[in-house]
Order: C-alpha cells, then structure tokens, then sequence
C-alpha cells in the first residue's frame, strides 16, 4: 500500500469539496425523517404503495441501479478491456429495451401483484419453495453485496487522497453504512424513491461534466493511440479467444443483460413498485438507455484512465508492475486516482458527492430488497399466521439492520481475489441461474412443477465454481489430477463457462423434474400463501 499512498496525495480534493460532500449527506439523512411520516403499511414500506409513476419510476431505477461499485466494477472492466468492453453495455441496452417492449418477465409479475419474487414462487410452486428461493435469493445477494463496501471506501480514498490504511478504509464503511441505515430503516421504499430521484439528478449531471473534462484532459485520438497499442486487437475485439473476453464471455454478458434488468430483485422491485402494467413496459423501454449508459460512460473513465496511467510513469510503476496488469483489488483504485488528478476543485467535490449518492442509492435498494424477502417470504410463511402490518415493518427494519453488519463484516474480511464484476456475477447467481429457470417455467409453462422447481433451485450451486480458489482446491487438491490436466481444467472453467453452465444445469432440472414428478392439482392463491 505504500506506493499508493504516494500516487493518491496527487488528488485535488480539498476543504470545498468536503463541504459539498457533507451538505449532500445532511440532505440525505433528512429525507428518511421526513419519509417516515408516509410508511402506513407494508406495501408502502416496501413497494411505495404502488403508487409511482412512468417518469418517477425511470428515475429510480436509474438512481438504484446505476451505484457507485457499478461505476467502480464497470471501470475496472474498462481498464483491463479497453474498448472491447462496451459490448457489455450493448447488450444491456438492447435486452432491457426488448423487456420493455413485451414486458417479458416483468410485467407479467406485476400482474400478480406481489411484493417480492419469492412470493411468486409460492403462488406457483407451494410454500415450501417460496421459502427456499427466498434463503438462495438473500444468501446470494448479500455475499455480492459484501464488496460494496470496500469498494466505496476504495473510491473515497482513491479520489480524496486519504490516507491507504486499513483502519481508515474501515472508518469510511461503517460512517457510510450508518448513513444508509438510517434512512432506509426510516423511510422504507418511499425515502428510497425520494433519494433515488435527487441522486439520479446529481449524478447524471456529475457523469456528463465528468466526462466534458476527460475528454478535455486527453483527446479521443490520444486515448484510441495509447490502448491500441498497449493492449493491440484485444483492445477492440471481444471475441479473440486469448482476450479479456472471448465468444463464451459475451453469450454470458447477453445472458446477464437480460438478469440485471428482468431478474435482479432491485429492478424487479421497480416493477412492482408501478402503478400498471403498462407503466412497468414504459419504465423498461426508456430505461434502456440509462443501463446503456450506466455501463458506457465508467468504461470510459477506466480506459482513459489506463491511457493516462501508462504514460505517466510513477502510475504505470504502481498499476503495471513488470509485465502484467496490476492484480484486480489495485486496478479498482485506477479510475479514483485518475479523477482526483484531473478534476479541478470544488467540481471534484460534486463528482464525489454524485458517486456517494450513487453508493447510498444501491446499498438502500438492497438492504430493503433482501430484509423484505426474508420477512414476507421466510419469517411469515415460517410463522404459520399473518402478522400485522406494524409487526411486519418492525421485523424488515431488524433485518435490514442484521444484514448491514453482515456485510461490513464481509468487507471487513473476504478478500476479494478477482475481478469485482466477475465475483459479484458470481456470487449472485447462486440465486438467479434458478430463478430463470423458475419465473420462465412458472410464468409460461403450465406444467412446470414443485419439484422441478426444487431442483432448479439447488442446481445453482454449481456457480461456487466460478470462484478461482473453489475451483483450485477442487482441480488441484481434491481431485486425483497432475498439475497440467489441473491447469487446462483451470484454463477451461472461467467464469463465463461455470456460469452458462449453472443455467443449462438449472433449467435441465426445472424441465427433467416437471415431466417425472408433475405436480398433482395446480395451486391456488388461498393456499400457496398460508
């Protein structure tokens, strides 16, 4: 870290900057006070009365999903892809643009007027899978979350020019955390509607000047000359087997434009939060272009970053040393680093301000989204009796509070051993390789059963084998293999490929388990929900 902490002191972060900051976070905290008074019920707590509207709805989705550690993976991917890396963001237009059209998915659960995923689970498959999807669906998604964190304290540091040691990157989590809390546990759904529009006003406003200035600071030509010739075709061509990429990488990246946006609980809640179906189908359809966006513009950051970093040698020194890349946890300092060194004063202060809105905008979407799944679709079911609606909320705010020390905790100490995008892809699809499965089958196939649904579920295990160390203790280890079957086994078993395969294993088993074990009578409201 001592390196670092040389290069960072470069940051023009100063008193002003910190001022913008501080008021911003104020005004943050104020809003959940004030959202408190509109929390009437659990509907309200959780999906905004399904009250909001097509333009409001457009704002927040943005606001939520495009988060600080989207910025930050996003701009890793750029740094180490270059411009081969905006097929991500291609595919995520497109694909979202699509489920808007048809309301595939998505409107189709708001039809069902559930609250959460799982909920539709026991509407279709019976109590007992509501509560397993919901366990899978929140252990996922709580282990992805875990980095968030770290990552958010890694930009701060990175762009202010703080001290590179570990008890200050642990200050800067739990005073952000804090702030979260606060108002998420406050104001449920509505504080987080409310921020989510302030934030995607700041933060479309800061990625537009951010950008003005980069492209001031170091012209397109400039950029295109220096990652060309840096990284030669891989720069521009995803699909070179011995890229970054490759042909397997991209049907994976189509395959999670179409999750991020029809899948994830996040942006699902946002369905569900819309007043009508049709709402839901225009949230998608302009929306599209803000996850183009979200995922364009921090490539960007990150391979102008890269540009500039190799030709400024005691950057090069830290972020390339010898022949390779720097290794994943360093280069997520690479866009921080570069933005503190070329935004002037008082600007870097909003940009910084923008990207904690960004981090705050995220962290109370998921700790709303994963509390609420555990209360309405494991502690109540597990219950036996409805529970009243004080009873409910009061329960999600314990949660929400549990699982914000889970991550720090995680934060605090899991290593994060490869790229932040991978990991996270990873780690949540321990729930969405079965959700797929299930929400396609449940919604579009009659015949799809409990058990089928069963076994859709647990195949998505099979994704822990898309984390490296899993993987070499399993080839090198655990298995009677010499050391150059291991590494080809290595070579061959990327993420990207795991992950395909997690789906193919998962939609395998929802359809072999539906015709071998049909299920008796379908279900009924009255009883899927007792």
């Amino acid at each position: 870290m001592e390196q670092f902490d040389v290069i960072i002191q470069g940051s023009n972060f100063s008193t002003l900057d910190w001022g913008v900051v501080v008021v911003y976070l104020c005004i943050s905290v104020v809003i959940g006070l004030i959202a408190n008074r509109y929390i009437g019920n659990m509907t309200d707590y959780v999906v905004a009365g399904r009250g909001v509207r097509t333009a409001l709805s457009v704002a927040t989705l943005t606001g939520s999903e495009l988060g600080l550690v989207t910025v930050m993976y996003n701009a890793q991917v750029g740094f180490s892809g270059g411009f081969s890396a905006f097929h991500i963001g291609l595919f995520a237009g497109v694909i979202t643009f699509f489920v808007g059209m048809t309301g595939f998915i998505v409107a189709d659960l708001r039809r069902h007027e559930v609250l959460t995923i799982p909920e539709f689970y026991g509407k279709r498959y019976g109590k007992g899978v509501r509560i397993y999807g919901a366990l899978l669906l929140s252990l996922g998604g709580i282990f992805a979350m875990g980095m968030y964190l770290n990552t958010g304290a890694k930009f701060i540091v990175g762009i202010t020019g703080l001290p590179m040691d570990g008890t200050m990157l642990k200050l800067i989590m739990v005073v952000l955390l804090a702030l979260v809390l606060f108002y998420t546990v406050l104001g449920g759904m509505v504080s987080v509607i409310i921020t989510d529009y302030i934030q995607f006003v700041v933060l479309s406003a800061g990625l537009l000047i951010t950008t003005g200035i980069v492209l001031y600071h170091i012209s397109w030509g400039e950029i295109v000359s220096i990652v060309v010739s840096e990284q030669g075709e891989a720069a521009y061509n995803p699909l070179m087997p011995d890229g970054p990429f490759g042909p397997g990488y991209m049907v994976w990246m189509a395959f999670l434009g179409l999750v991020v946006c029809a899948i994830w609980p996040t942006s699902v809640a946002r369905a569900l939060a819309c007043d009508t179906e049709k709402t839901v189908k225009r949230q998608f359809m302009f929306g599209s272009l803000s996850f183009l966006i979200r995922a364009i513009i921090p490539f960007f950051w990150g391979i102008a970053a890269f540009a500039v970093i190799m030709t400024t040698p005691e950057l090069q020194e830290a972020f390339r040393p010898g022949e390779g890349l720097a290794d994943s946890v360093d280069s997520l300092f690479a866009m921080p680093v570069f933005l503190g060194r070329i935004l002037p004063i008082g600007l870097i202060g909003l940009v910084t301000a923008a990207m904690i809105a960004a981090f705050m905008s995220t962290h109370d979407s998921y700790l709303l989204c994963w509390s609420s799944v555990l209360t309405n679709d494991v502690v109540i079911p597990l219950a036996g009796r409805e529970l009243s609606q004080k009873t409910q909320i009061r329960i999600t705010r314990v949660l929400i509070i549990l699982i914000g020390i889970t991550i720090l905790l995680i934060s605090f100490f899991f290593p994060l051993k490869q790229r932040l995008w991978d990991f996270m892809a990873m780690t949540a699809a321990l729930y969405y390789c079965g959700a797929f499965a299930l929400l396609i089958a449940g919604l579009y196939w009659k015949r799809a059963s409990r058990v089928g649904a069963y076994a859709a579920l647990t195949a998505g295990f099979f994704a822990f084998m898309g984390f490296e160390d899993f993987r070499s203790m399993i080839f090198y280890k655990l298995l009677p293999l010499s050391e150059g079957t291991a590494d080809r086994f290595m070579e061959m078993a990327t993420s990207a490929h795991v992950g395909l395969t997690t789906v193919g294993l998962a939609c395998i088993g929802m359809v072999v388990g539906s015709l071998l074990f049909p299920d008796k009578a379908s279900h009924n409201l009255e009883e899927d929900t007792a």
